[in-house]
C-alpha cells in the first residue's frame, strides 16, 4: 500500500468509532453491505455497494479523505480525494 499526503494528516491514535454500524442506514430500515470508518472523526458509514452509500456521502459532506475498512480482518485504507488504497 502506498502513502498518500492525506495519510500523514491524520490523527495518532485513530478515533474511536461512533457507532458500531452505520446509523444512516438504521434510521432509515436499510441494511449496510460493508461498513467504512472514518480516520478523521470515527463515523461509520455504509460502503460503495450500499443502497445508500453513507461513507462516500460523509466524504462529501465533511471532505474527510481517508477510511478504513470496519469489516473483521480487513486492514486496509481507502483515500477518496486520490481515488486509490493507501
Amino acid at each position: 500500500m502506498s502513502e498518500c499526503p492525506h495519510v500523514a494528516e491524520l490523527p495518532r491514535p485513530e478515533p474511536v468509532p461512533l457507532a458500531d454500524t452505520c446509523q444512516e442506514c438504521l434510521a432509515l430500515d436499510s441494511h449496510p453491505v460493508q461498513l467504512r470508518l472514518c480516520l478523521i472523526c470515527g463515523h461509520v458509514g455504509c460502503c460503495d455497494s450500499s443502497p445508500m452509500q453513507h461513507a462516500s456521502a460523509h466524504f462529501h459532506e465533511t471532505a474527510h479523505a481517508v477510511m478504513r475498512s470496519f469489516e473483521p480482518g480487513q486492514v486496509w485504507r481507502w483515500c477518496f480525494v486520490d481515488g486509490s488504497i493507501v
